[in-house]
């Protein structure tokens, strides 16, 4: 299984993002927490700086929209290009159709869960999304500690992924660092949203490294 490290901007040096960006080349995408204030107790960017992000990104933009009304704000990042934009499950008043539109505009679908919401109302509705976000923490701050609590939701969608056959990614975002990484590949992620851990470290691509290899002895 392919394993993927996608380090969280929301943790690097926002007056030299260019810079930034640059130390991370190695990564799989890049994540963009976008936060409004409303559906979590944070503001961060929008999307005049997500599209211009996409003009200067080496890699590929894993936008993680922690907004409301998705159903009507959603589209437009994906018109940015970025290659996948995930919404929340709870903020949501059709997550079909913001699936749908968000393919029909070329980038990948995405759902989050924050901690507390189950996975069970959306086993069946997988085949509408590329990729399911399990939050480890509560959204809105970095740095916060991962949540083990939130591994059995994970084992739950990783086993219906594969019963599936679904092109499905796992992905878990939240206190991921050396220690915690295992633990979520253990439980079925294969795509790992990593903040401080890696824009912390003396050199992010290596480090980057270090958490793929990490995740990839315990990927099943």
């Amino acid at each position: 299984m392919a394993v993927r490290i996608n380090p969280s901007i929301l943790s690097a040096d926002f007056a030299n993002l260019e810079t930034e960006f640059g130390r991370i080349a190695n990564a799989d995408l890049a994540h963009v927490d976008v936060m409004d204030n409303h559906f979590v107790p944070n503001l961060t960017l929008g999307l005049p700086v997500v599209a211009r992000l996409q003009e200067i990104s080496p890699i590929p933009l894993d936008v993680h929209l922690m907004i409301d009304d998705p159903d009507r704000w959603a589209p437009a990042y994906a018109e940015t290009g970025a290659y996948s934009v995930t919404f929340h499950a709870e903020a949501a008043a059709d997550p079909v159709k913001v699936a749908r539109s968000l393919r029909e505009r070329g980038a990948r679908a995405g759902i989050a869960l924050k901690p507390g919401t189950s996975a069970e109302p959306f086993l069946e509705l997988l085949p509408e999304f590329d990729m399911v976000l399990v939050m480890t923490v509560e959204p809105g701050f970095g740095g916060q500690s991962f949540m083990s609590s939130t591994m059995p939701k994970l084992n739950t969608l990783s086993s219906a992924v594969r019963a599936s056959g679904l092109d499905v990614w796992l992905q878990v975002d939240g206190g991921i660092n050396d220690d915690t990484i295992a633990i979520a590949a253990d439980a079925g992620a294969d795509t790992f949203v990593a903040g401080s851990s890696v824009f912390g470290a003396e050199s992010a691509s290596a480090q980057i490294e270090k958490l793929r290899a990490l995740a990839g002895e315990h990927t099943h």
